[in-house]
């Protein structure tokens, strides 16, 4: 009988790796160095570790097919240990020089989380502080104005062989906004997996440098850009913020399960409860509570397990001071007094969640 290598890889192919349901030529067990010579056929079948347990009853295997298709063949086997695929580069962390990441959250829209997130961003760098706030807020940006930076060009620079978004600054902290990159007259009119990609780059692309805290305002109630977060980086907790009115209250609620989620367990560090009630700047002694009870936002914080880190007044200068891009929280007034005492809970309680809970792991969600 005449032999030709296709014969032998056909011969080859019924012989199957036990347990894996394929036949050796599938798995690309046999080398492409098949030799004839007259009556005499060499191979070489490869293994991926020398050791392996079915090496020499494979063997034989193909040796029987090789002699029961072809009699009177004689057979010469080679072995090789399979060369492993090289390793991808690793790729470099997310957030190398950060300490601490804070998410600035709401159930729902409407309830001052943005100018919460910037006064405390201003209020920790006047503490001394290194800060970041990205605003991720990617369908509706304010940050650029609260901060006078509106008209603001972003730039580039390589940094170890890598192009990165040099962030903006102002007040000593260190920004970034959608809103920098996009028209502020148009809407961002966006699928979730591209304002989930947008996100991403303004976190892993990004100069962000030595930080001692990384606060990221968030978008309301929970959405992709909430998955991609804890799929991006490790959060050290999270700021829920809400107003005394029971529909605020209900949402925040949702949104503290959500950070609660065993599959996402990222620690909720206190609640803010923002326009506690109004006070006319004239008369800073006197409180009307519109929005809700006083107390309610303390008695669910209670419900829920978690500190109160703050009761901010509804004062028009907090507004007034936004609208005019310089947060209030610059002023030594008795409304910045309070994004101040803020400042000093937060640190306190993510000391405290440092202390006693392990690093938040990355979330893996399908």
């Amino acid at each position: 009988m005449d032999l030709y290598p296709s014969l032998i890889t056909q011969t080859l192919s019924t012989v199957r790796y036990p347990g894996s349901g394929k036949n050796i030529v599938e798995l690309g067990m046999v080398e492409d160095d098949i030799r004839i010579a007259g009556d005499t056929v060499s191979f070489t079948i490869l293994f991926d570790k020398p050791t392996d347990p079915f090496k020499a009853s494979l063997l034989k295997t193909a040796e029987a097919a090789i002699q029961l298709a072809a009699p009177g063949a004689k057979v010469t086997i080679n072995t090789a240990t399979r060369k492993a695929a090289p390793e991808a580069p690793a790729k470099p962390p997310v957030l190398p020089g950060v300490k601490n990441i804070v998410a600035v959250s709401s159930g729902k829209g409407g309830v001052g989380k943005s100018t919460v997130a910037a006064n405390l961003a201003v209020a920790l760098a006047a503490e001394g502080y290194r800060v970041g706030l990205l605003d991720a807020d990617i369908f509706g940006p304010s940050v650029p104005k609260m901060f006078g930076l509106e008209n603001t060009e972003i730039y580039m620079h390589e940094v170890d062989d890598r192009n990165l978004i040099i962030p903006a600054e102002a007040y000593g902290v260190k920004v970034l906004s959608i809103g920098f990159l996009i028209d502020p007259d148009s809407a961002a009119v966006w699928r979730g997996a591209m304002a989930s990609n947008a996100l991403r780059q303004l976190i892993e692309q990004a100069d962000w440098g030595e930080l001692d805290y990384f606060l990221i305002d968030m978008p309301p109630g929970t959405s992709d850009i909430h998955l991609t977060l804890v799929q991006t980086v490790l959060l050290t907790g999270t700021v829920v913020v809400t107003t005394p009115q029971q529909v605020a209250i209900a949402d925040a609620r949702k949104g503290v399960a959500m950070f609660r989620d065993p599959k996402i367990n990222v620690p909720v560090l206190g609640i803010v409860d923002n326009m506690a009630w109004f006070t006319p700047e004239k008369h800073p002694d006197e409180r009307y509570y519109l929005f809700g009870r006083e107390g309610a936002v303390d008695e669910f914080a209670e419900k829920i397990g978690v500190p109160v880190l703050a009761h901010i007044p509804l004062v028009a200068a907090v507004g007034d001071h936004s609208d005019s891009g310089r947060p209030i929280a610059t002023e030594n007034t008795m409304s910045a007094q309070a994004f101040v005492h803020l400042a000093h809970e937060v640190t306190d309680a993510v000391e405290r969640r440092n202390e006693q809970l392990p690093p938040t792991q990355k979330v893996n969600t399908h």
